[in-house]
This record gives structure tokens, C-alpha cells and sequence, in this order.
């Protein structure tokens, strides 16, 4: 079974950055996408990034701009580097590798942004 370990989570005021990884237990290239969501209490989970297999990458409008995935594929990491953070980027956030006929999601990763 597919594990992905989400780690970088916490702490940040308004304006800072923090980095978030995915560590997968297996290669991440044989996916065919990866990408991070994020959820807040009421609300359904959110896109907020992804990467494909050949490196094409998508942004929610309400952070393009500000964040930022990457992959490593020897360290079978996934990032996502988040700078001028805002409150509202206040949630969990969660990895998520899609291959073709399967879905795997890590734990999650709570993100909080003081004003």
C-alpha cells in the first residue's frame, strides 16, 4: 500500500513562508499527478496545487503567485513552498498522488497564518 507522510506544517504570521513535503513511499514519477489540497471546518477540499508526470504545473487562482510545487523524484518528495501567506491560507493541508487507477492521500498537515 501507497503511504504518502505530509511534514512542514505549523505556525506563521501573515507574510511569511513555510515549506510543506510529501514523502512517498514509493517513486513518484509512476504517478500520474500529485498535488496538495487544503480543507477548512465547513468547507469541501480544495485544489491548491499539482504537478504532472512531465513537470506541468496548476495553481487555485488564490494562490498563484504566492505558492509554489516542485518535485524531487530521488527523494520521491513533493513540495509546496507557500511565501506572503495570509490568514485565509489557514487550513489542512493534504498531498494526494493520482495514478491511473488509483487514488492515495496522506494524513495532512495543519497550517496556521496569524494576523
Amino acid at each position: 500500500q501507497v503511504k504518502l507522510v505530509e511534514s512542514g506544517g505549523g505556525l506563521v504570521q501573515a507574510g511569511g513562508s513555510l515549506r510543506l513535503s510529501c514523502a512517498a513511499s514509493g517513486n513518484i514519477f509512476s504517478f500520474n499527478v500529485m498535488g496538495w489540497y487544503r480543507q477548512t471546518p465547513g468547507k469541501p477540499r480544495e485544489l491548491v496545487a499539482a504537478i504532472t508526470r512531465d513537470s506541468s504545473t496548476n495553481y487555485a487562482d488564490s494562490v498563484k503567485g504566492r505558492f509554489t510545487i516542485s518535485r524531487d523524484n530521488a527523494k520521491n518528495t513533493v513540495y509546496l513552498q507557500m511565501n506572503s501567506l495570509k490568514p485565509e491560507d489557514t487550513a489542512g493541508y493534504y498531498c494526494k498522488a493520482s495514478g491511473y487507477k488509483d487514488d492515495y492521500w496522506g494524513q495532512g498537515t495543519q497550517v496556521t497564518v496569524s494576523s
